[in-house]
């Protein structure tokens, strides 16, 4: 299990990237297209770092956002979708990402990755927020503080659905052959009732890894 942690920020801001060959910029509508495509090809991502959640976290949440990729000889080589958040219960905080279960840095390589991170920080810096959150499937900085909040549950679906069923127990089986076999719709019922039963398939926790500036007293997740 993986535990966010709180690491206290110097007053002063971090240094910025000392490479001259990442450039780290904010995402703009017309590299909607660049960035999904890096989050499909980057094995890292999650659903939850695409492009669309900067407009949903707009519009619907009404929170500002800060969605940073790192761009090395002009292709994107990591990207940080971070949303600041203003809280009367849960404070001021900039998180990676907030209504989201995962988020965080992901990248092609440290070079890439230490940017960003150095960007966030910064960012966290300027805005004065409590603490600075990443959600992600690993903890990142182990000088952090990390928080096992929640649990998922992960099983690769095959193409044959039979083969999908077949992995399902018998007792859940059954009520999927009943309803429909070749159903994706009743594979996914299944396997919903064989997850709250305790299947033995892989799980990994959601580390949420937060870093708390000078000017927060405590540092809680949005």
């Amino acid at each position: 299990m993986n535990q966010p942690a709180f690491e206290t920020l110097h007053a002063t801001p971090p240094a910025e990237p000392s490479s001259e060959t990442v450039r780290v910029r904010e995402l703009e509508p017309a590299d909607f297209s660049r960035w999904d495509a890096f989050v499909a090809g980057c094995s890292e991502a999650t659903f939850f770092h695409r492009a669309g959640w900067k407009t949903v976290i707009e519009r619907a949440f009404g929170h500002r956002t800060f969605f940073l990729y790192a761009e090395i000889d002009g292709q994107i080589a990591g990207v940080l979708p971070l949303a600041e958040v203003k809280s009367l219960l849960f404070g001021h905080t900039l998180a990676a990402l907030p209504f989201c279960v995962y988020g965080g840095i992901v990248a092609e390589g440290d070079l890439a990755r230490q940017a960003l991170d150095e960007a966030a920080r910064a960012l966290a810096h300027r805005l004065g927020v409590g603490h600075l959150e990443y959600r992600s499937l690993a903890p990142r900085h182990p000088d952090w503080a990390h928080k096992d909040l929640y649990v998922t549950f992960r099983k690769e679906i095959d193409p044959d659905v039979e083969r999908n069923l077949t992995a399902i127990p018998r007792k859940q089986r059954a009520p999927c052959c009943a309803a429909a076999p070749s159903s994706l719709s009743a594979v996914s019922c299944c396997i919903a009732r064989s997850v709250r039963s305790t299947l033995p398939w892989t799980r990994a926790a959601t580390s949420r890894s937060s870093a708390s500036t000078s000017r927060s007293r405590s540092a809680r997740p949005s």
